[in-house]
């Protein structure tokens, strides 16, 4: 039996019953790959899961982490790609020093790229793009709202909706706004302040949704009546309600939920579109290298609870051989 190290989470009280200990090493099993990570992506729904805050999240006790980058080492399935060649993509334990793989998910890191600077293609870059273009219809012209812009899938929406052609209302922390602007956002708002939206966009194409409770109802009421789409993909600070009258009376605008694993599970064509857009991205350098802040394995707890805490900005990674 080979062990190997992994974060395992014990409860449901949070980052701090996060532990690194020896783990059985995974196999995988048909249509599968056996990942050795170089690099696990660090998101919010870590956090959201050390609470079982996260619909459909695992069960303690359970290797915590879901996005990763690295080498295959061996491979349930045939004929796909070989055995040696470096990817990227979602498996469920990858804050560990080895994870299984879906195949159907997995990505091939981008030639000249590192596993880090990978991490991100196949979640953040992905929900962004989903969000903008597939559910969102963003055109050329129109005004979107984004919030957290600051974080990992903000700065790819932020990015995107300015190659796109749209004006790029965001929000953010005070300390983070220049970060954004250098990404190509038109005007920074206070993340703290979400009423302030109501008086300065004049009304909003599309709003990208991932904070919740705290800026939920600024976000229905920037969005344009009947034309405008709100698409919802978190809930950082909470859950936040809607109802029918709301949609009727007060605002009448679109609102699509979004998940990118139930979208890649679901509409699969629609997830090989994405993936197919993401390298042509890459191709025209729109889409360039990530740098990610790596950090060892062991402080994944202090990052989560940093995370939580809205301490960081960008995107965070772990090394597990570190």
């Amino acid at each position: 039996m080979e062990m190997m190290r992994a974060l395992v989470q014990r409860s449901y009280r949070g980052p701090e019953d996060l532990v690194l200990t020896d783990v059985r090493r995974p196999v995988p099993g048909p249509g599968e790959y056996l990942v050795r990570v170089t690099a696990a992506g660090v998101n919010f729904a870590d956090v959201s899961q050390t609470y079982g805050r996260y619909g459909g999240g695992p069960q303690p006790p359970y290797v915590a982490g879901f996005e990763a980058a690295g080498e295959i080492v061996s491979a349930g399935i045939e004929g796909l790609l070989p055995v040696g060649t470096t990817v990227v993509g979602t498996g469920a334990g990858a804050f560990a020093e080895y994870v299984v793989m879906p195949a159907a998910g997995a990505l091939e890191v981008p030639p000249g790229w590192s596993a880090a600077e990978a991490l991100g293609l196949v979640l953040n870059w992905a929900t962004a793009l989903a969000a903008l273009k597939p559910l969102g219809a963003v055109e050329s012209g129109e005004t979107v709202l984004i919030h957290a812009a600051a974080g990992g899938v903000g700065q790819a929406a932020v990015r995107l909706a300015h190659h796109y052609g749209a004006r790029v209302i965001a929000t953010a922390a005070p300390t983070k706004h220049d970060a954004v602007r250098a990404l190509g956002a038109d005007l920074v708002l206070d993340s703290t302040s979400p009423e302030e939206l109501l008086g300065m966009t004049g009304g909003v194409d599309l709003v990208l949704e991932s904070v919740g409770r705290a800026t939920f109802g600024a976000s229905l009421a920037a969005a344009r009546p009947i034309t405008g789409r709100v698409v919802v993909f978190g809930a950082s600070s909470g859950e936040a309600a809607l109802t029918t009258h709301d949609l009727i009376f007060t605002h009448p605008v679109q609102v699509k939920g979004l998940h990118i694993g139930v979208l890649a599970d679901s509409a699969p064509a629609v997830y090989r579109w994405l993936l197919k857009e993401l390298l042509e991205l890459v191709a025209q350098g729109v889409y360039t290298p990530g740098r990610p802040e790596v950090h060892a394995l062991a402080d994944g707890p202090e990052l989560l609870v940093a995370l939580e805490a809205r301490r960081t900005s960008g995107k965070h990674a772990l090394d597990p051989w570190s």
